[in-house]
């Protein structure tokens, strides 16, 4: 058996070239799981406790939107964390390490206070009444601080450990690890909540907290050595505002961002309303709405396969991001008729492709913004993108409950006609909007892949694309 996997060529193992004799596979798959930390916490913030707040403990829609928003919103912070583990100055001689540790604390401690303050926002009987929602927010906040800053250093750290001909392998793996978590993380949310009472919410939550600390503890276990001359304080530390600078002076940045935000935006906005819609309009129960989650990952993990694949055959990332959002398109349709044909399949296929179009877009855009990085470093190049992605996110998410309320409100009175008086009118109305959106990010992206941006354009050569996943 030993000597068959050996003889098993990398075609079929596409990750075993990612280690080296420095950074050998088990190190660098234990390294990783900082990322399913990370997944789980993605899942429990945007999947499994949108749905318990709004379905079992009747928050309103636009309160969740604004809650499930708040970390997201912290990620323009990346790019400054980022720079700042960079430029550390430690006695120790770790840069990364500190960053990873913290973000653990932080996301542990969002853990622990989030299912008390969640109960208190529901049923709060004593003190005064923005104690409940403030309390979400922090609990939110921690957890959103934290997620970004493990994830950031963490990646870094990977991109610090691996030869620089394996980074794109690497990345493509810890990438990959992250949707691996969030599809087991759902799916052991959907067992553990099968059966809802706020004690097992507490549990689950709590749980995942400590959880977090075990993984987090043995991903940074002997991983970045210790080099006190790389985080002397004497060390020349180049300003942000200058890097920046640099940054956007290329004619195609404006662009590049400007779409990568819309196409996010419009990828996220049913973030927060998906599992609501199966439980409201479809009858899902909790274990069947978290298992969307789970779609949701297995789609945007095929969508980065095939990426990998068109990417390694010549075809243009931009075309690859176009694709994506063509699928959106396809997928959201697919959402707005599962309602009046009541086909739960036709709702399970959609989150699945919209999924998959998610991922296909993430990859296509974040290689374009490393082709970016010609007149700055890659990682802050890749820090902006994922700054832009993150935010319009969290935009997204907070416009998409706060208009599926406003519209039910005036559906539900009869203002908008009788044709519309229904639950589903205001989760509609964002689908449809996200399908504009992702027309716009369309027009917005397409001169990028013309003769005038594409002229001495070296995608294989220079970004070892054809190194992905697929």
């Amino acid at each position: 058996m030993v000597a068959f996997w050996q003889s098993v060529g990398t075609r079929f193992l596409p990750f075993a070239d990612a280690a080296s004799p420095d950074l050998p596979l088990g190190r660098l798959l234990r390294l990783s799981l900082f990322q399913v930390s990370v997944g789980m916490a993605a899942v429990l913030l945007t999947g499994t406790l949108n749905r318990v707040m709004i379905v079992e403990l009747g928050v309103p829609t636009s309160l969740v939107a604004l809650m499930v928003a708040i970390p997201v919103l912290a990620a323009p912070l990346r790019v400054l964390i980022g720079h700042r583990s960079d430029t550390y100055r430690s006695v120790l001689g770790w840069r990364r390490v500190p960053y990873v540790w913290l973000g653990t604390l932080l996301q542990f401690g969002g853990f622990a206070i989030m299912p008390f303050a969640l109960l208190l926002l529901q049923s709060q009987t004593l003190g005064p009444t923005w104690a409940g929602p403030v309390a979400a927010a922090a609990a939110f906040l921690l957890t959103g601080l934290g997620m970004h800053m493990a994830q950031t250093a963490g990646l870094a750290l990977a991109t610090d450990l691996s030869a620089e001909r394996n980074r794109p392998r690497v990345v493509a793996l810890v990438y990959v690890v992250l949707l691996v978590g969030m599809i087991a993380a759902s799916l052991a949310f959907s067992l553990l909540l099968a059966e809802f009472s706020p004690k097992r919410l507490i549990q689950v939550v709590q749980g995942a907290a400590v959880v977090t600390v075990l993984l987090n503890v043995a991903a940074l276990w002997k991983q970045e050595p210790r080099d006190p001359q790389r985080t002397r304080p004497d060390r020349p530390r180049p300003r942000f505002a200058e890097v920046f600078a640099l940054y956007r002076s290329d004619p195609r940045t404006p662009r590049l961002l400007v779409g990568v935000g819309l196409g996010s935006a419009a990828f996220s906005m049913q973030d927060v309303l998906l599992e609501p819609y199966g439980a409201e309009i479809l009858g899902f129960t909790v274990a069947q709405t978290t298992l969307l989650t789970a779609l949701w990952a297995a789609g945007t993990l095929a969508g980065f396969a095939l990426a990998g694949r068109l990417l390694a055959g010549g075809f243009d990332m931009h075309r690859v991001a176009a694709l994506g959002a063509l699928a959106g398109i396809a997928a959201f349709s697919a959402v707005i008729f599962a309602g009046p044909l009541a086909s739960a399949a036709l709702f399970r296929a959609g989150t699945a492709v919209i999924g998959f179009g998610s991922g296909l877009f993430a990859v296509g855009t974040m290689l374009a913004a490393m082709e970016l990085a010609e007149r700055t470093d890659s990682g802050f190049a890749i820090g902006a993108w994922s700054a832009v992605q993150a935010t319009a996110i969290g935009v997204g998410l907070a416009l998409g409950g706060i208009i599926r309320d406003a519209v039910n409100a005036l559906a539900l009175d009869g203002a908008l006609g009788a044709a519309l008086v229904t639950p589903s009118t205001g989760y509609n109305t964002v689908y449809h909007l996200e399908i504009a959106l992702l027309f716009v990010s369309l027009a917005v992206l397409g001169p990028l892949a013309g003769r005038r941006f594409a002229k001495g354009r070296d995608r294989l050569s220079r970004f070892g694309l054809a190194d992905l996943p697929g």
